[in-house]
């Protein structure tokens, strides 16, 4: 492979602490840990494979989700052949562990009664992680966890997917295609009628959330590069160039929503295709090279497991290299520089590190849509009409860890708005208290609910409805607390309101849905995320509305017409996941499952980066 070069401050941490738990509760779209290195889905516990031998010293490696079951199966091999190193037996064990979560877990002090095992070796999805973690350790005054050097295992690039018939209306594969293309469509307001395609309406991107998503700030740093004009390492000097702000500012306009996973995207993309829709749905994705072979394969979510279980899609997503470079999913193998890593385990991670980058394993790596660790495609990439094996011709460097650094809090000033109505049930069952926490469910959800507030910023706009029968208001149904609008002005009446929450009656939850979509989407704002943000702790228990199918309905019409989307939350174990799916997926969204109610801060966290 050709190479020429090298949110909000509180957000980045409580964000990375909190999204990456959706393996473990998971996100409602479609299963499935997915193969994007967004890391969105993480883990604790060691995954499935065999264990080393008794007394033999062990590996443990923190691996990045998307790649801990392959690895894992890889250590199964590993400990079965009996291996010795200096005379000692040896064995590996893989933890998964999302990026975000593993490089905050460093850098603050590894508890293991929180963050899991403790690892030896660190493999996140990409190098840059290294670089913040350097940082971030610097900034504490701890000392270095990160050699000079370390070994990839496999490499994926980043690229921009879109619908193989968009892609081709770019000029695609012929034509080389960067984000500089997707600058003039997303702030044309003709659209893609400007390509000839009015039928296809706006230019939209879906992008996931730098602070949580190797993809997502993979494809930041892309977009700053290319608004330099260079292929170079970027600089601070960069970042504050009112040209270079105003072409990112331009990108992310055309951002369909935030994400902590890329299978957001893929999920809703793969069921807007089954009913023939998906070049209604949104133009274009960042994600790595292997995702859009999964996406192709009827599987987004990369799982082995579920591969075959869906039809391959009616329109299959192209990948496009970015003509000014783009960034490699590297997937570096870390030695940590720690005082618990002795010399044995130092031999014993240097041969499983040149087992993993033997014949065999290498080839059932590149069998499922990566590159080898050197960059060589196999035969998924080479055989694949939609992607082009001899791209990237431009691998760009991850910047420096200052500039990185200086490259998410920019975003965070550059990015969409958003403009989002807080949906909170407050019915009797709210008051049922929550095991081992020490509090009832809404005190919990008052807990999570503040820090939300907190995570916006302050030109963000937020508004707040409770949600019960019985209420003294017109409709019965709902309440509104604080009206939406800019959060800098309302965030002491936000507090207030949220404290001041109280368990009252019943779950009126189709009719409180529908209400809250009319309301936002009556004066949904363009160049704004336009969504709700629903709460609930049970089903509808409102027989004035049990119009389920036709709720479902208007959501699909009305995210069509308004994009309004609405992100649910099914808390505590009476939820109605089933009806909230429903509900998320009609309106383009997701559904988050914290049916473990101690979560809930975790998850309210995770939906916030949806902004």
């Amino acid at each position: 492979m050709p190479s020429t070069t090298s949110r909000r401050g509180p957000l980045i941490a409580a964000i990375v602490v909190g999204a990456v738990i959706i393996l473990a509760v998971r996100m409602l779209t479609g299963g499935g840990g997915g193969t994007d290195s967004s890391d969105s889905s993480g883990g604790e516990r060691p995954v499935a494979g065999s264990e080393p031998r008794p007394g033999c010293t062990t590996v443990t490696v923190a691996a990045s989700s998307e790649k801990a079951a392959l690895l894992a199966e890889f250590a199964g091999q590993y400990n079965q052949q009996g291996r010795s190193v200096a005379g000692g037996c040896v064995g590996a064990r893989v933890v998964a562990k999302a990026s975000g979560e593993a490089e905050q877990a460093l850098a603050r002090g590894w508890d293991e009664a929180v963050d899991g095992p403790r690892p030896d070796v660190w493999s996140p999805a990409a190098s840059t992680w290294l670089g913040l973690l350097r940082r971030d350790l610097s900034t504490a005054d701890r000392p270095d966890l990160v050699p000079d050097k370390s070994e990839s295992i496999v490499t994926t690039p980043l690229v921009i997917a879109m619908p193989e018939p968009m892609a081709k209306a770019l000029g695609w594969p012929d034509t080389a295609i960067g984000w500089a293309d997707v600058l003039r469509l997303a702030t044309d307001p003709r659209g893609w009628a400007a390509k000839g395609q009015p039928q296809w309406g706006r230019f939209t991107l879906g992008k996931t959330h730098p602070s949580v998503s190797t993809s997502g700030l993979a494809a930041t740093v892309g977009a700053f590069v290319a608004a330099t004009g260079r292929s170079s390492d970027l600089t601070a000097s960069d970042l504050a160039d009112p040209k270079v702000r105003k072409f990112v500012a331009g990108v992310e306009s055309g951002v369909l929503h935030y994400g902590d996973t890329t299978l957001t995207f893929l999920a809703n993309l793969q069921r807007a295709d089954d009913a023939g829709q998906s070049l209604g749905y949104v133009s274009a994705v960042a994600v790595e090279e292997k995702s859009v072979l999964d996406y192709n394969a009827g599987n987004p979510t990369g799982n082995p497991k579920t591969l075959g279980q869906h039809p391959k899609p009616k329109v299959p997503l192209a990948a496009i290299y970015p003509r000014e470079g783009t960034l490699l999913s590297d997937n570096p193998y870390v030695l940590l520089t720690a005082d618990w890593v002795d010399e044995k385990k130092k031999a014993a991670a240097a041969d499983f590190l040149a087992f993993l980058r033997s014949p065999g394993p290498q080839k059932r790596l590149v069998d499922v849509g990566f590159r080898t660790f050197d960059g060589k495609a196999g035969s998924s990439v080479t055989g694949s009409p939609q992607l082009i094996a001899e791209q990237p011709k431009i691998v760009l460097s991850p910047p420096s860890p200052a500039v990185l650094a200086g490259v998410r809090s920019t975003w965070e000033e550059l990015r969409k708005r958003a403009r989002v109505l807080l949906l909170i049930d407050v019915s009797g069952s709210m008051s049922e208290s929550v095991p081992d926490a020490g509090a009832s469910r809404l005190d919990l959800a008052k807990r999570a609910a503040l820090k939300a507030v907190e995570q916006f910023s302050e030109t963000d706009e937020v508004g707040l409805w409770v949600f019960t029968t019985g209420l003294p208001t017109p409709d019965g149904v709902h309440s509104e607390l604080v009206p939406v609008g800019p959060l800098g002005s309302r965030k002491d009446r936000l507090r207030q309101s949220i404290e001041g929450l109280t368990p009252l009656e019943g779950t009126p939850l189709y009719a409180a849905t529908r209400l809250a979509v009319k309301q936002v989407a009556a004066s949904a704002a363009s160049d704004k995320i336009n969504a709700v943000v629903l709460l609930t702790d049970g089903r509808n228990e409102y027989p004035d509305d049990n119009d389920l199918d036709g709720l479902v309905r208007e959501l699909a019409s009305t995210s069509v017409e308004s994009g309004i989307r609405v992100f649910s939350i099914a808390y505590g174990d009476q939820a109605d996941l089933s009806a909230l799916r429903q509900i998320s997926e009609a309106s383009r969204a997701a559904a988050y499952d914290a049916t473990q109610a101690i979560n809930i801060d975790k998850i309210f966290t995770a939906v916030i980066a949806n902004f």
